[in-house]
């Protein structure tokens, strides 16, 4: 998860950058920021998919072979 500060800090260079656009060095940082922030999403979104149980109408368990298995690859590692 991206800290409060970073996050906050991405919002005020993007309103700067719509209202009167930022230096060489204040992009370059908004560009990384944008980059930590989209790791940091990817990431927390796969923790939420590879944690989800699919359960048809009947009561089965029909997950995605692939989740299972990177389920199983993640149990042997820890």
């Amino acid at each position: 998860m991206l800290s409060k500060e970073k996050i906050a800090r991405i919002n005020e260079l993007s309103k700067k950058s719509r209202e009167t656009g930022l230096s060489e060095e204040e992009a370059k940082e908004q560009t990384k920021l944008r980059s930590e922030y989209l790791q940091s999403f990817r990431n927390s979104m796969a923790n939420t998919l590879e944690s989800v149980t699919v359960i048809d109408p009947e009561g089965n368990d029909v997950t995605p072979k692939k989740i299972k298995d990177i389920r199983d690859k993640k149990k042997r590692l820890h």
